[in-house]
């Protein structure tokens, strides 16, 4: 019977030496693999976080991100007040269709663009509007 267990704790211990630099390799990349992800914009850390998310528990979900506007109002009020200088607001959202307090967010930054000009109560355009 000794023999068996002298044999069988060499055959652990060999295997023990065969798997050890594997081990050590695995703790090594654990550690890069940590490194990386407290670097931010990178790559591999977008990965490492990705999988760590996908394995921990689920969290609430995220809020879809609002598509980016394209300026499509803005170009139709500078379009209708090209046509028609000094246009007030409530005709303009009229002829767009809509509501005058839309407007006061299209507006400002054609004017601080300086497509556009407050002149009393109508909107004009300006030379580089032209």
């Amino acid at each position: 019977m000794p023999d068996f267990l002298e044999e069988k704790r060499k055959e652990i211990d060999d295997r023990l030496a065969a798997l050890k630099p594997a081990v050590e390799e695995y703790d090594r990349l654990q550690d890069a693999a940590s490194a990386l992800a407290k670097v931010s914009g990178s790559a591999t850390a977008t990965a490492t976080t990705a999988t760590k998310a996908a394995t921990a528990a689920p969290t609430t979900k995220r809020r879809a991100r609002r598509r980016k506007r394209t300026g499509g109002r803005a170009r139709q009020a500078l379009k209708l007040i090209r046509a028609e200088p000094g246009i007030a607001t409530p005709a303009l959202a009229e002829k767009m269709g809509v509501k005058a307090n839309y407007l006061y967010r299209i507006l400002p930054p054609l004017e601080q663009a300086g497509r556009i000009e407050k002149q009393g109560r109508g909107w004009h355009p300006t030379a580089l509007a032209a």
